[in-house]
């Protein structure tokens, strides 16, 4: 028998309290996008909340009921809770003097043995991404030089660039980096974010649609202006 790891892309939901105000807020962003979260890895993260194992899984419940299904849960302490939640994880911190790499591939993991710096990476993506379809690369940079459909999505550690037109959903610095930004050829997306920080169709200015646009994070906002 044989162990492996593997590392993987998930979405962190960080309830704030009180927690029927940040479920309302929650179904206001979801109805823009209906499906989003379904069938997508959900981290939990109760380090804002002081919930009773009990009202953990009333609200593991009432996420449920929203089609959003929980893998793992983190900001609490693994022994307050029962076998019949998802497991506890505790994301690695760095310590004094300590580079913490996570490696993607053989040669970097090898890399980050030696101590050595992994080098900045870009993904280039020469077909149309169509409806359904998710690109998701951490690394760095996604570059797609035709267009994202209505239904498929991006999601980059870094930046995103997108030649033609962008109809689905961009979501960039997704492993924490508040200075990445979005360039479409054509802006008429159902959803773009920036280090979690995100805006739907509804809540982009007409003016922006269907024109060549950049996205990025002003003072914690998401801004969006014209490119021609």
């Amino acid at each position: 028998m044989r162990l492996h790891g593997r590392s993987l892309m998930a979405f962190v939901l960080s309830p704030t309290a009180p927690i029927t105000e940040w479920l309302t807020a929650l179904d206001k962003r979801s109805g823009s996008s209906p499906a989003f979260f379904v069938g997508r890895p959900i981290i939990l993260d109760l380090a804002a909340v002081e919930l009773n194992e009990s009202q953990i899984g009333e609200l593991i419940g009432q996420l449920a009921e929203r089609g959003i299904r929980v893998m793992a849960i983190e900001g609490i302490e693994a022994d307050r809770l029962g076998s019949s939640f998802p497991p506890v994880i505790k994301r690695g911190r760095t310590t004094a003097g300590e580079t913490v790499i996570a490696p993607s591939s053989e040669k970097s993991g090898a890399s980050a043995r030696r101590g050595a710096r992994q080098e900045p990476s870009s993904l280039l993506i020469e077909s149309p991404i169509r409806s359904g379809q998710s690109i998701i690369f951490p690394d760095g940079d996604v570059t797609v030089l035709g267009s994202v459909a209505s239904g498929a999505e991006v999601v980059a550690g870094g930046s995103i660039h997108i030649y033609g037109a962008l109809r689905g959903r961009a979501m960039a610095g997704s492993m924490g980096n508040p200075r990445a930004r979005i360039f479409c050829s054509k802006n008429e997306a159902e959803l773009v974010s920036i280090d979690g920080y995100y805006r739907t169709a509804e809540e982009m200015d007409a003016s922006l649609r269907s024109r060549p646009a950049q996205c990025w994070l002003e003072n914690r906002v998401l801004a969006i202006a014209a490119l021609d």
